[in-house]
């Protein structure tokens, strides 16, 4: 009867390390991807501010095609 119920608590106590270690790990996630997402923000922000030609090589034929990403902000002209 003892050496069940210390058993089963050592269970239960590697079961909590497991869940904690489980917890910690989402919560190491969850800052990498708040992390990625601000760097992702920023970046798209400094993009969008003006226009951006984005140039792709066929790997097969090796012609070039030109992707112009333009955004809703209005250019400013020099002063």
């Amino acid at each position: 009867m003892a050496s069940q119920d210390r058993t089963d608590s050592g269970r239960q106590a590697k079961q909590d390390r497991d869940v904690g270690q489980l917890i910690k790990r989402l919560d190491m996630l969850d800052d990498r991807l708040d992390n990625m997402d601000s760097i992702m923000t920023s970046l798209i922000e400094r993009v969008m501010g003006r226009p951006l030609v984005l140039e792709v090589t066929c790997p097969t034929c090796n012609q070039t095609i030109q992707v112009h990403i333009t955004s809703g902000v209005r250019m400013r002209g020099k002063e």
